[in-house]
């Protein structure tokens, strides 16, 4: 299990990609992918040498994500890549991970599976078994 992105929570995916290309010196990976599953539209950032970053911004006004961006911008998740989503979510669970999303199709990963998961400290993770990006540019 590695880490394959940091999901980073903002209000316009479009705003922090241009400001995140600016100052850190990523590029556009993908174009903006609309999530209907989770209510939220993705964007990826790549860099030579380093982990992509994933902006996930609400796609509508009953998106689950405003009631994060109350608190502000910020981190929202560590994503981990692993062999095969429904055994690791499985592992995971039993060793104290609390499910909050289970195996499911994720548009951003061109229906590859995904789960969501709370690791205690604060920390969610999702967790995918591929490298595919919709709408990579």
């Amino acid at each position: 299990m590695n880490i394959d992105h940091i999901a980073i929570a903002v209000r316009s995916v479009e705003d922090a990609a241009t400001r995140l290309c600016t100052v850190l010196g990523y590029t556009r990976r993908t174009s903006a992918v609309s999530n209907t599953r989770q209510q939220v539209n993705v964007l990826f950032l790549g860099k030579e040498g380093s982990l992509d970053l994933k902006l996930i911004e609400p796609s509508d006004a009953d998106s689950p994500l405003w009631g994060f961006l109350k608190r502000g911008e910020g981190l929202h998740h560590l994503c981990f890549k692993v062999p095969h989503v429904p055994s690791a979510c499985a592992n995971l669970e039993a060793a104290g991970a609390r499910v909050l999303s289970q195996p499911a199709p994720g548009e951003a990963f061109d229906e590859h599976p995904i789960a969501f998961l709370y690791l205690g400290m604060g920390l969610n993770v999702e967790i995918i078994d591929t490298d595919a990006r919709r709408g990579r540019l």
